[in-house]
């Protein structure tokens, strides 16, 4: 918990807190957004942001149907996107269910990939409806299997319904567990949350709970990251890096499938929050489709034409 801005850990102090963020203009944040999607880059630039891009790749699969063959394969896409082409940087995380997490973490160890690390979604992903001791349970588990990253689900119907100190306790509860093995990302599900000031309320809240990165959405609920949503979640961690001097992460997922997509969020990172934010450890892109699109505009831009779809994996 940050201290120097809550008064003590009550629901009361807390609603207080919170009571005290300006209101989001959505008109305005909406047509900045548009204004920044605008913006177009050089074609060195552009080079630079792809590579950075893959390296922000949260690079997913959370299905059902998911298999150890599947994951395996993933992983070592993770680690060489592009097999015939050693100079592609490899992804940020490989992001799988809890019961992955060895094999996953297995596979990159073995295949190049250590310092690559694996995110478990837990607490009761997608829905967060569970008791406290199955979401500890659900992390332990996470954390013991090899998993170094923990994607949280906040409660969203205890958000909704004002209880604000369950939804803060529990994620300061998952906080205590991941100490310094594991960063803990919390996901709001802002496809849930219906406005904005509910978006900027509820990053706050898992800032001051102690959260590393906060992030958009499991990629199950419609919208998941919006533009304007991802703006205003770049607003909160700048303005608390100023209020307290601790830099949290941004991971919008759900919807980002190609290359422009992923630039205008970097052009939305450097623009909202800074360049400082310009980093693997401060923003992620959580994704599965994304890094095919990046690998064919990397070959566009290095050999002047589009290869084939069948030269990049299929997922």
């Amino acid at each position: 918990m940050n201290s120097t801005l809550l008064a003590d850990k009550s629901e009361a102090s807390l609603k207080r807190f919170l009571s005290t963020l300006s209101p989001v203009d959505q008109v305005g944040a909406t047509s900045r957004v548009e204004a920044l999607a605008t913006r177009s880059i050089k074609t060195s630039s552009k080079n630079w942001a792809i590579d950075l891009a893959i390296r922000m790749v949260d690079l997913t699969t959370l299905e059902g149907a998911d298999t150890p063959e599947k994951v395996r394969a993933l992983c070592a896409k993770g680690v060489y996107p592009d097999p015939t082409d050693l100079t592609v940087p490899s992804v940020g995380a490989i992001c799988v269910y809890n019961d992955m997490v060895k094999i996953a973490r297995t596979a990159l160890d073995a295949g190049g990939g250590k310092d690559i690390p694996v995110a478990a979604v837990a607490t009761a992903f997608p829905s967060g409806r569970a008791s406290i001791e199955v979401k500890i349970q659900d992390t332990k588990d996470a954390i013991a299997n090899g998993a170094s990253e923990i994607d949280m689900v906040i409660d969203r119907g205890a958000f909704l319904s004002g209880k604000l100190g369950l939804v803060f306790e529990q994620i300061e509860i998952i906080k205590g567990l991941c100490g310094d093995n594991a960063h803990l990302k919390v996901i709001l599900e802002t496809g849930e949350l219906v406005t904005l000031d509910n978006v900027r309320r509820a990053s706050y809240l898992a800032m001051l709970a102690g959260a590393d990165f906060i992030k958009t959405s499991t990629g199950k609920v419609a919208p998941a990251a919006t533009a304007p949503v991802v703006y205003v979640m770049l607003e909160a961690v700048r303005d608390f890096y100023k209020m307290t001097g601790t830099k949290i992460g941004v991971k919008p997922a759900g919807g980002i499938r190609t290359t422009k997509d992923a630039i205008k969020q970097l052009v939305l990172v450097n623009e909202v929050a800074g360049p400082e934010w310009l980093d693997p450890s401060l923003f992620r892109i959580g994704a599965s489709a994304l890094l095919n699109d990046l690998l064919m505009q990397r070959m566009k831009m290095r050999d002047g034409h589009y290869a084939s779809p069948n030269y990049v994996t299929l997922d």
